[in-house]
């Protein structure tokens, strides 16, 4: 496929899980991608590398997010490689743990909040300028904004449904310039974000019993919805939060 041939994309948190799985995707459908990676900096080399291994195009660039001044200094590392943007992906992401409400901590909910939320509103407001016209945002959200929810996961569910609101007012502002943005809502995923839970036969069977599909999603699953959403055929689709939990929600 080559239906991004031309377009360049930025994904947040890409150097392993879902945000790995999209930069690959992407960049098999044409885009050349920028590997942004916090911490993990072999594994953003290694996510260049097999695209590049495919003949696809990326680069790995460096930002912590969730702190002071982070969307300045991404978007600063972005462009040393590239000029301007088409596609813009917030797929990193923080649990905070899966604690008891009455354990739920002040600092645990201010990082959630300021990885999940905070980040994703600067690195768009300063990337505006960056972001051409026509092109695409999609936010990674979860399926606990929606219908069941898990008393563990409170500050995360919370800072998510914070993405929610801004996803369909951000497409309300930007729909003039033909910019579609959109939320993806994923359930639980075979992601190191849920390695203890999927490391027993007991726990990959509960939460596969989750979907009538009766199996566990893989990134790849999560990846090919946000490719579609940041192709043409999903022009016309913009503001909604699109439920990838495998009908889990059902």
């Amino acid at each position: 496929m080559a239906a991004l041939t031309g377009k360049t994309a930025l994904v947040t948190g890409a150097a392993r899980g879902i945000g790995r799985a999209i930069a690959l995707r992407l960049a098999a459908d044409g885009a050349r991608v920028a590997v942004h990676y916090g911490s993990s900096r072999d594994a953003a080399a290694q996510v260049v590398a097999q695209i590049e291994s495919r003949g696809g195009s990326a680069f790995a660039i460096q930002a912590t997010l969730g702190v002071p001044g982070d969307a300045g200094h991404l978007w600063s590392a972005f462009d040393e490689h590239a000029e301007g943007v088409d596609i813009l992906v917030n797929n990193v992401g923080v649990l905070g743990g899966r604690v008891p409400f009455a354990e739920l901590n002040e600092a645990t909910y201010d990082e959630v909040f300021a990885v999940n939320t905070k980040a994703p509103l600067f690195v768009v407001q300063q990337g505006l300028a960056r972001l051409h016209d026509r092109g695409r945002i999609v936010n990674l959200s979860t399926r606990f904004t929606h219908g069941a929810r898990n008393p563990e996961l409170i500050a995360y569910a919370m800072s998510k449904a914070a993405i929610d609101a801004f996803t369909a007012t951000l497409a309300k502002l930007l729909g003039a310039r033909g910019i579609t943005v959109n939320a993806v809502g994923p359930g639980a995923t075979d992601t190191d974000m849920n390695a203890v839970r999927l490391a027993t036969p007991q726990g990959r069977e509960a939460i596969a019993a989750l979907s009538p599909m009766n199996r566990v999603a893989g990134p790849e699953d999560i990846a090919d919805v946000v490719a579609f959403l940041a192709s043409d055929d999903a022009r016309w689709v913009t503001g909604q939060w699109i439920d990838a939990s495998g009908g889990s929600l059902l």
